[in-house]
């Protein structure tokens, strides 16, 4: 809300500027019959109608996007120096006309005194104030309808020089002296229009920034997890720049690290552009490290299957695949198998025909399945067999033991160190060993849950 209010404290006190300085360059243009005062006095005034514009304009642009507006009305400043052109037009168009005819006819100099030479020094000196305000204000707040206004006020301080030439030359006897410099201004008038409607209509037909396609692209692709940007589209309305992008990101991430990479793309073109609203489309596709595990998983995921003990063996001439497939366990078999067909045609569409798949149907664990924790003697006894069956060998301190009675059987977890060097495949096959030996040794316990960690530090 401060660049809004920077932007209209601006804006008004150059009205008020604008509005005295015409005043008085068209009262003492009419005394002394200079039409070049009088020309610099009128198009003051088109800067004073432009400036009441502006002020109203950057009110209504900063506002945010409603139901009618969906890229807010940030484009209000393009249309309002739009029409602040055409005034320029028609200004500098009235100027031409009234210099010719009195260069045809030889109407007689103006009357040469001090008081237009103070009056038009002093319209300089408010006129190159006003113009940096202007300018700094603009380029704070990334506003074409104060650029525009600025660009107005420097040309006046040309136009103003042109007029300090012509009373000039007519004070030197050069007739021809102030409708030559009435002209001189109505050209640079017709320069600035020109100029302003080139960047005006640039930004209302939605041409891209320049180099804001390459820096976005940038900003994007510097975010981890984005492969590559396959399309990138730029526009400006008022100060905000509006980015569409489609990228490729990894087909096998899960939804929440997608969404987690779309708002660290927001992040970096915030960072790049100060004001930016990005639309970013994903498009999930496979990356060359993908291993044969991964696109499996993909299938499965995107079957929405429960799969899990992907086992994968290559033949040389064929690939077979092992896998767990969970299901609801009241699901009926003709029912399941169908499921379980299902995925290995996907499979073998992804691979070739002569893929050999193997699925194994199982129950899918109960969400949330009713259990109590055992008695503290239970306990005991489980830790004290998990010792025994880990001692002499590389797995030691079994601690954190747990036991909980469920209607399927007893769970039980623990915990259990092993030498940092060892593999995770050798620690597996230590610890797996444990585990069967308790279930073998304990009939009531379904599952054991392991959890190996490195020596104390």
């Amino acid at each position: 809300m401060a660049s809004q209010h920077n932007k209209t404290s601006v804006a008004a006190i150059s009205i008020f500027a604008s509005g005295g300085m015409a005043a008085a360059k068209f009262a003492v243009g009419i005394a002394i019959g200079s039409l070049a005062l009088i020309s610099e006095a009128l198009h003051s005034s088109i800067d004073l109608v432009a400036t009441i514009i502006t002020w109203a304009v950057v009110r209504v642009s900063d506002k945010p996007a409603d139901d009618e507006h969906h890229y807010g009305h940030g484009k209000l400043e393009s249309v309002s120096a739009l029409g602040v052109t055409a005034l320029l037009y028609v200004l500098a168009g009235g100027i031409l006309v009234e210099a010719y005819s009195r260069l045809s006819e030889g109407t007689p100099p103006p009357t040469i005194s001090a008081v237009p030479f103070v009056v038009l020094v002093l319209d300089i000196a408010v006129n190159l104030w006003r113009a940096r305000a202007l300018h700094r204000a603009a380029r704070e707040t990334r506003s074409q309808a104060l650029a525009a206004d600025a660009l107005h006020f420097a040309s006046d301080v040309m136009g103003s020089f042109a007029v300090i030439v012509g009373l000039i030359l007519a004070g030197l006897g050069f007739w021809w002296g102030d409708a030559a410099a009435a002209a001189a201004v109505a050209v640079m008038i017709a320069l600035l229009g020109l100029r302003m409607a080139g960047s005006t209509v640039q930004t209302l037909v939605d041409r891209a920034p320049e180099g804001a396609q390459e820096k976005a692209t940038a900003a994007i692709r510097s975010v981890p997890g984005v492969i590559d940007v396959d399309r990138l589209r730029v526009r400006m309305v008022g100060a905000t720049t509006f980015i569409d992008t489609i990228a490729k990101v990894p087909r096998t991430y899960p939804i929440d690290r997608v969404e987690e990479i779309k708002r660290s793309a927001q992040i970096a073109v915030d960072k790049a552009f100060g004001d930016a609203d990005l639309t970013f489309t994903a498009v999930p596709v496979a990356r060359n490290n993908e291993t044969v595990r991964d696109r499996i998983m993909v299938i499965a995921h995107n079957s929405g299957l429960a799969v899990h003990h992907v086992t994968v063996h290559d033949l040389g001439a064929k690939l077979t695949v092992s896998i767990d497939l969970e299901v609801d366990a009241d699901m009926q078999l003709e029912a399941a198998h169908d499921v379980a067909n299902t995925l290995e045609r996907n499979i073998q569409e992804e691979f070739g025909e002569d893929v050999e798949v193997d699925v194994h149907i199982e129950p899918l664990e109960p969400e949330l399945p009713f259990g109590i924790d055992a008695a503290p003697e239970r306990v005991q006894t489980i830790a004290a067999a998990l010792t025994e069956y880990a001692a002499g060998g590389d797995i030691h301190d079994i601690h954190n033991v747990r036991v909980r009675n469920t209607d399927a059987g007893e769970i039980v977890n623990f915990h259990c160190r092993a030498a940092p060097s060892m593999s995770v495949i050798k620690v597996h096959e230590h610890v797996d060993a444990i585990e069967r030996a308790l279930r073998r040794a304990f009939p009531s316990v379904k599952r054991v849950i392991s959890h190996a960690e490195p020596p104390r530090a």
